[in-house]
């Protein structure tokens, strides 16, 4: 009987589940629903703050931000929407980014391309002026605004020439700080 019980707990394992079942196990553990202003703040204090800047960041953000456009997707009643949008606000004032919203259909497109699963609002993009269909995304849920600014930086040097998957790496972890649906509930049972 000792030697079946590791088997059996094999069995009960996440990693055993079918593709599905992990996939659901994953998104649960990086999906965070809130719906009101303590839970978003409980979720941010989990997230660490960059620290280290390079030493161009000022520069490239400020030279080459206003070539650029960060896109967000919201939706009403939305609290991490609101939160991310004044951070973007705020970023994009001061390096001379122009910041807009989109709606869902558009952030489905752009999330489709990329192959991105959709886990909810908000999400944002960066992409250059004049051309709508070279997105990265730069947060999925809302975040830190050094995280951001981090972010931001790092996709314009992989929209103006930075090997991505340098780039990719270099990223702040997206938080998965989004607004509540209705409908779904946190796996821990906070909204």
């Amino acid at each position: 009987m000792i030697a079946s019980a590791p088997l059996l707990l094999l069995a009960s394992s996440p990693l055993s589940a079918p593709a599905t079942d992990r996939s659901d196990i994953a998104r649960s553990a990086a999906v965070h629903p809130v719906a009101n202003i303590a839970s978003m703040q409980r979720w941010l204090a989990r997230v660490p703050v960059t620290r280290d800047f390079p030493p161009d960041l000022g520069t490239v953000l400020s030279g080459a931000g206003p070539a650029f456009t960060l896109e967000m997707s919201s939706t009403g009643s939305c609290i991490p929407c609101d939160d991310l949008w004044s951070k973007l606000q705020s970023l994009g004032r001061r390096h001379g980014i122009a910041v807009r919203v989109i709606d869902g259909n558009e952030a489905a497109i752009k999330a489709g391309r990329l192959a991105l699963p959709w886990v909810g609002y908000p999400v944002a993009w960066l992409r250059p002026k004049g051309d709508e269909r070279r997105s990265i995304p730069i947060a999925i849920g809302t975040d830190h605004a050094a995280n951001l600014t981090r972010n931001i930086y790092l996709a314009i040097k992989m929209q103006t020439g930075v090997r991505a998957a340098v780039g990719v790496r270099a990223l702040s972890k997206f938080t998965g700080i989004v607004g509540a649906s209705p409908a779904r509930t946190h796996h821990n049972g906070e909204h």
